[in-house]
């Protein structure tokens, strides 16, 4: 066996979800094609690479590959949709011993769960909208919130459970939209502030963690405000309005001073919650000029086709490029 450590590219392989809906499985195909395409890039790179789905287990996936004899590109977000399998894997591979990609266990637990970490935000001064979290529809009180809000699992990413009733403008849909969420995706529901501002998705990677190119949504095929939002639709299903009018301009058009604003913002966020090796911070700003973080996401999405890659490619790095650091960095 050749003496350089062997890379084990590990990823799920779900042939169910426990919850949610149907449609929520391209989302874990996206996994699928992106472990292929990172298994590729590094095998072209030079790496001695196999690839690892996870279909019971991650001990079992990982048995044949010894942590002293291969490290893990990790693109494991657990099996079936279960509840923080993500921040689960993080943290069997640490105990293992495994050098791997990205976050580890507790930042991925903290940005999974979205009331955690707007909590963690706003203890470091960064700015997020307001919020609450809602169990059941009874439990629905409005204080402290301002209409219109949007409502999302308090535990998933991808754009799950987001579609255009997800932003409500009464307590009656508000109510309504929290037992949907309950009753299809067990969890609790967040429901925050909307801020009907400009989106940014702001890239970073590395020990100190640099910016790579700013990306904007593009929302200039809504003319309502409260229906510009990255919705399942808008990220998962090619032949929608939402996804075939939603472009993203990178470099985004910014001036200097907001430039500097959603940088300093970006790092304050990433440093609150504890982000590894590479993550994405999205953010709206509003009419005064200040980035609100609406999430920040450890472990993003680096498919061929995803944002994070458009960031990358436009510094000038290519996926292998892109691949490779990332594996570097672990």
């Amino acid at each position: 066996m050749d003496e350089s450590p062997g890379v084990v590219v590990l990823y799920n392989e779900s042939q169910r979800l426990i919850k949610g809906e149907p449609e929520d499985m391209l989302a874990e195909q996206e996994v699928v094609a992106c472990a292929q395409a990172i298994a590729a890039a590094l095998t072209e790179s030079g790496y001695r690479v196999v690839r690892a789905p996870i279909r019971v287990g991650v001990e079992e996936a990982l048995a044949p590959y010894p942590a002293a004899e291969w490290r893990v590109f990790n693109l494991a977000e657990g099996m079936e949709g279960r509840l923080f399998e993500e921040a689960r894997i993080a943290w069997v591979l640490e105990a293992m011993g495994y050098r791997f990609s990205g976050s580890d266990g507790a930042a991925l637990a903290c940005s999974t769960n979205k009331a955690l970490a707007k909590a963690r935000l706003a203890a470091a001064g960064v700015p997020t909208p307001a919020w609450r979290v809602f169990r059941t529809p009874q439990e629905v009180d409005c204080d402290g919130l301002t209409f219109p809000l949007i409502v999302k699992p308090v535990a998933e990413d991808a754009s799950l459970g987001i579609g255009p009733e997800a932003v409500v403008r009464d307590p009656a849909a508000l109510a309504r939209r929290v037992g949907y969420i309950a009753e299809r995706y067990r969890q609790a529901a967040l429901a925050e502030g909307f801020i009907a501002g400009r989106e940014f998705n702001v890239s970073l990677w590395g020990e100190e963690p640099e910016l790579l190119p700013l990306a904007e949504i593009d929302w200039s095929a809504f003319a309502d405000p409260h229906e510009r939002i990255v919705s399942f639709a808008a990220k998962w299903q090619p032949d929608s309005f939402e996804y075939q009018h939603t472009p993203v301009l990178c470099p985004a058009p910014v001036t200097p001073e907001l430039a500097v604003r959603i940088a300093q913002v970006a790092r304050e966020s990433w440093r609150a919650i504890g982000c590894r090796g590479y993550a994405r911070v999205d953010m709206r700003v509003d009419d005064e000029g200040v980035p609100y973080v609406i999430e920040v996401n450890c472990n993003p999405d680096i498919a061929p086709d995803g944002g994070f890659f458009r960031a990358v490619s436009r510094a000038g790095y290519t996926f292998r490029d892109m691949a490779v650091r990332i594996l570097e960095l672990a």
